[in-house]
């Protein structure tokens, strides 16, 4: 498959530079190029490409109001390159929010250089950003009403009404402190978003390791914290896990669930990158089944690549419950795909079920 690429900046130098690197790659086009949003629409209606390069800061229309424009018409697969982007910056936040698949820093000087060096970074960020299908923002999803289950195989749960959040009231009576423990990557700030919006302020902590670059998840909590019901915030090293409380794993570090005297801590580390990820989900998970056995609810969500799939076997062979995203709802079917082909999950939901999920789970007994 060779993916169709469309640049907008308004720099010359970057829309050269960027022509002179794609041009390199039998597995990319660069089907043309534009100055701004304005001039790029009619462009982009006559191309047909299977991704945006798009950069934020230009005139007549900022990239940041062209983005949600075309989430909210024809979504097409986004990748932010910016200077903005860098030292995750909230304009790099909302972008993601919005539905940008990836975001990419670029230096104001040593351009060429840069985009020289990261060359082999790009282009696979790009053939990534061209396998996921973003969903009009705002949309819900109708579902058929069948469910079903055979041998091991995982059931998707569905309902043939559109489901909104929030939740609906009164499907949780909480018990014990069971811990939930999701994994996400690609897709997955807006796919947490949802889910955590969806959660009442008494819902069950929840351990999160969403793939994202060191400085992205203190602002990225910081902006649930404020839309959520839940308290949300980037995990420290030694923060209890207790109801009404998401911690997300801090770029650039690992995070182990631990139990100690009937409650459930993080633990916050450095080490090598597992799975090519720093945060790793399968590190997540596997600490997860050592310290919570069967009280444990795993989740694991859009992403591209296999991170959290043999650490959501682990869980599954210890009696944990888990649960896979569906295809129709990720934006990148990669992590859970590999979860249901290693039979680690015992169903597979929409993206609108799991906050219930999650409450149903806490309810029993």
């Amino acid at each position: 498959m060779v993916v169709k690429v469309f640049v907008v900046d308004d720099s010359a130098i970057v829309r050269q530079a960027l022509a002179h690197m794609l041009a390199d790659n039998p597995e990319i086009m660069l089907v043309g190029s534009a100055p701004n949003p304005l001039l790029a629409m009619e462009a982009i209606r006559k191309t047909q490409p299977d991704v945006l390069l798009l950069d934020i800061e230009m005139p007549g229309m900022d990239g940041l109001t062209f983005l949600r424009q075309i989430m909210a018409d024809k979504p097409i697969p986004t990748v932010i390159c910016s200077t903005l982007s860098k030292e995750g910056s909230k304009v790099a936040l909302e972008a993601l929010s919005a539905g940008a698949i990836a975001v990419l820093g670029k230096p104001k000087l040593g351009l060429k250089q840069h985009l020289d060096d990261s060359r082999h970074e790009m282009i696979q960020v790009l053939k990534t950003a061209a396998k996921a299908r973003p969903r009009v923002k705002g949309a819900s999803v109708v579902l058929s009403s069948r469910a079903t289950t055979t041998g091991t195989t995982p059931h998707t749960a569905s309902s043939t009404a559109v489901v909104h959040a929030p939740i609906l009231q009164g499907v949780h009576a909480f018990a014990m402190n069971k811990p939930i423990v999701i994994g996400s990557s690609t897709g997955g700030t807006q796919a947490l978003e949802l889910v955590l919006t969806s959660l009442p302020a008494d819902a069950p902590g929840i351990a999160i390791t969403q793939h994202m670059p060191e400085k992205f998840t203190a602002m990225y909590a910081q902006r649930l914290n404020g839309i959520c019901d839940m308290n949300v915030r980037e995990a420290r090293d030694g923060d209890r896990l207790e109801r009404g409380v998401a911690l997300i794993a801090p770029g650039g570090l690992h995070m182990q669930l631990q139990k100690n005297g009937g409650q459930y801590y993080v633990k916050v580390v450095d080490g090598p990158p597992v799975n090519r990820h720093k945060p790793s989900v399968d590190v997540l998970f596997k600490s997860a089944s050592e310290c919570a056995g069967r009280d444990v609810l795993g989740i694991i969500m859009t992403g591209m690549g296999d991170d959290g799939a043999r650490g959501m076997k682990v869980m599954h062979d210890g009696g944990a419950r888990t649960i896979a995203q569906n295809e129709e709802t990720c934006v990148v079917f990669g992590m859970p795909k590999e979860a249901i082909k290693l039979a680690a999950v015992d169903e597979v939901l929409p993206l609108e079920s799991m906050a219930r999920a999650i409450l149903q789970f806490d309810s029993r007994a």
